[in-house]
């Protein structure tokens, strides 16, 4: 096992001594020698023993035959024209397609697979002008949060010479006359920092098509305010600019709007604080439409009459003039089941909700009477529902853990849904069930768990399971399709997911029960749900692996540093490790809503408590563990995996393996080619194999896959 070289660096938090020995690998892989020897050591001794797992070629043929069907992304309607995205199996990247009716055949509009020999150049964006001349696009390049946004004209499919850089976070809304569009960007970073600086002040502009982007008009900016972010509508209408303000990951919002008819207007503010969600839906000429928490922790639909909004200068502090409540009408009430979705077609409010995990659609009128709901096929997952309000039909996709994507069409005038395509998977979805349980956490909470596998297992405790969990930011996990995960249960193992507080399945009381000085109790439901599917007999400790990424990477590398004697194998991928100092990097300081910060003296002591790098203790038998970053992860940068899978090697004092795989030209997933998707899998399943000593056997072959 590599040996990582030690420094003697101690911070002082609070009166508190840290030591930090790995502070070094902080440092960016692309600018630092040392970092980047280290990065080729490890993943040389990482491969060498996934090489010398023999079951690794035949995982990664079957999961190459499982990925190669058809994909194809859910229809939308835009300017006038049709559009998809299509993958026709083993294309790194999904190429977008359009075409004028249903009935005509598509045409290649942008195929990213031309951008790079590698495939890690993605699309990761469009938004069409409604005149449907022009398309904004975004490029993205290995893996980066930055997008570089370019404007294609669709008839002739010249791209233009338009181009807007140092957009993270951020898409362009057009104008309805299709002159140009708003869009939010960052100052340019130092070169040599630009994958780790701390994004702040940002700002809005407005770019006309066919100027260069420093011609471009600043609209909004508050350089009082640097840590404000932004998001940009304009409504259908034409007549308005809504400004929604951010401050981090938490649903709070302030609202600016701006009247477009009036070249001197300046952005009035309608919410001036960060209190409550409104998430802007649409509008009716001067009423706006909203999704708010307001009084409502599982959400509702309300509108505000902007004209009967009493209009004061934005003040604070002595003096400010006492705040009037808003005008607020109720269009759509909290209910039993968690608001996740809402948007405004056909005149109609499609409002999406998640009734244990599992979604629900109804339809509402403008007046907030119910019109119907929409009935899907079984336990799973739909998204879609896009659209103007002028639209008689919109899409959706459904799928479920053995059920592969299909796409509909939705007549709005009748409530008919008509399935469009189905995906052709080369698996029989009879051979597998799904079904929901509940298990019991430490302090009494019911925990939702799908568990899914093939028919027919024996309850024995002997069933190889992975355990999947994320728990944070008001992220709702729920049954969706997955090759990978098929290919775990075609290989017999069981595939279970936990509905973890921190998430949004319950609304925000079940999200703030996750959050800063609660965040153990996520910890504590992973655990719940590790310990409930041994008690029940599904599988053991040496049988169980957990996995997670991003925030649940961080629940992986806390529960494996909390309870190692409870499981086989860890696979935490691109995870929040140093809980101390992430705040210090990129998009870090956004997730101090969620966490906490270092910097306050009680949210400190709870994060020094659960914090993965921190609670590494020498000398213990830690589970069998793979780490799983990237070099070009400028979210969660790469330090925080390369010091806890440092610290986890020194710490460790039994033969379980400690690996970490560093993946190149790659980020925190979005735009991760197919061919890389694929090995990362591979990977991940063969180390599972081997430390879990399963018995794989695949279609067609006669076991000589097994041990």
């Amino acid at each position: 096992m590599p040996q990582t070289r030690r420094i003697d660096h101690v911070d002082t938090y609070h009166g508190v001594q840290v030591a930090d020995p790995y502070r070094w690998l902080e440092a960016d892989v692309r600018e630092n020698k040392e970092v980047a020897d280290w990065v080729e050591a490890e993943n040389r001794y990482t491969a060498q023993f996934l090489e010398s797992i023999p079951q690794r070629d035949a995982i990664r043929k079957r999961l190459t035959e499982l990925w190669n069907y058809e994909k194809l992304g859910t229809p939308f309607k835009a300017g006038g024209r049709y559009y998809f995205f299509r993958n026709d199996g083993l294309q790194n990247q999904s190429v977008l397609y359009v075409r004028k009716s249903l009935k005509d055949e598509p045409e290649v509009l942008i195929d990213p697979n031309t951008w790079s020999e590698d495939g890690t150049v993605a699309l990761a964006g469009v938004r069409f002008s409604d005149d449907g001349r022009y398309l904004t696009y975004a490029v993205q390049e290995a893996g980066s949060d930055w997008r570089v946004w370019k404007v294609m004209e669709i008839e002739s499919r010249q791209v233009l010479p338009d181009e807007l850089r140092w957009i993270k976070f951020n898409s362009p809304t057009w104008t309805p006359d299709g002159n140009g569009f708003f869009y939010a960007r960052f100052p340019e970073p130092d070169p040599e920092a630009r994958f780790q600086n701390l994004n702040t002040n940002q700002a809005v502009y407005y770019h006309r098509i066919g100027d260069s982007q420093e011609e471009d008009t600043l609209v909004f900016h508050r350089p009082d305010h640097p840590e404000w972010g932004y998001h940009c509508n304009v409504t259908e209408d034409g007549r308005y600019l809504i400004i929604t303000v951010h401050v981090g990951t938490a649903d709070k919002y302030r609202i600016f709007y701006r009247d477009l008819l009036d070249p001197y207007a300046m952005p009035i503010p309608l919410v001036d604080h960060f209190e409550d969600e409104y998430s802007f839906i649409g509008s009716d000429g001067p009423v706006f439409y909203f999704l708010t928490d307001l009084d409502a922790p599982r959400k509702r639909v309300i509108a505000i009459d902007i004209r009967e909004v009493p209009r004061t200068i934005e003040q604070s502090g002595e003096g400010a003039p006492e705040k009037q409540p808003l005008p607020i009408r109720e269009i759509v009430p909290q209910g039993e089941n968690t608001i996740t979705g809402v948007s405004y077609v056909g005149n109609l409010f499609f409002v999406e909700t998640l009734q244990d995990a599992v979604t629900r659609v109804a339809l509402y009128q403008r007046d907030g009477s119910f019109l119907r709901n929409i009935d899907l096929p079984g336990i799973g997952t739909a998204s879609g529902f896009g659209g103007k309000q002028s639209d008689t039909e919109t899409f959706y996709s459904f799928s479920s853990f053995a059920t592969p994507p299909s796409n509909y069409r939705y007549d709005i005038f009748t409530g008919k849904s008509e399935l469009l395509n189905r995906a052709q998977v080369d698996f029989d979805p009879e051979q597998y069930e799904v079904k929901q349980v509940f298990c019991t956490s430490k302090d009494g909470t019911r925990v939702p768990l799908f568990i899914s596998h093939k028919k027919g297992i024996s309850l024995d405790g002997n069933c190889p399971t992975l355990l999947y969990g994320y728990g944070g930011f008001a992220i709702s996990m729920t049954p969706s399709f997955s090759i990978s995960r098929l290919a775990w249960m075609e290989m017999g193992g069981v595939f279970v997911l936990a509905n973890l507080r921190g998430g949004g399945e319950y609304g925000e009381e079940w999200h703030l029960a996750g959050t800063k000085l609660n965040k153990q109790n996520v910890f504590d439901d992973f655990i719940a749900a590790a310990e409930w599917l041994i008690a029940n007999k599904y599988t053991q400790p040496k049988k169980l692996a957990i996995q997670g990424g991003s925030n649940g990477g961080l629940l992986v590398g806390a529960c494996e540093t909390q309870r190692p004697d409870l499981f086989g194998a860890c696979l935490p991928s691109v995870g929040v490790m140093d809980m101390l100092r992430f705040h210090k990097f990129t998009a870090g300081r956004y997730w101090v809503d969620d966490y906490g910060s270092s910097d306050n003296p009680e949210e400190f002591a709870a994060l020094l408590k659960y914090s993965p790098y921190h609670n590494i203790k020498p000398g213990t038998c830690y589970p069998a563990t793979m780490v799983l970053t990237a070099d070009t992860d400028d979210r969660v940068v790469p330090g925080h995996s390369f010091k806890f899978a440092a610290a986890l090697q020194a710490a460790q004092s039994c033969d379980n393996p400690i690996l970490i795989r560093i993946e190149s030209r790659a980020g925190h997933g979005a735009g991760t080619p197919t061919s890389k998707l694929i090995e990362n899998a591979a990977d991940q399943w063969a180390f599972l194999v081997k430390t879990l000593d399963m018995n794989v056997e695949f279609p067609g072959n006669s076991g000589d896959a097994g041990k």
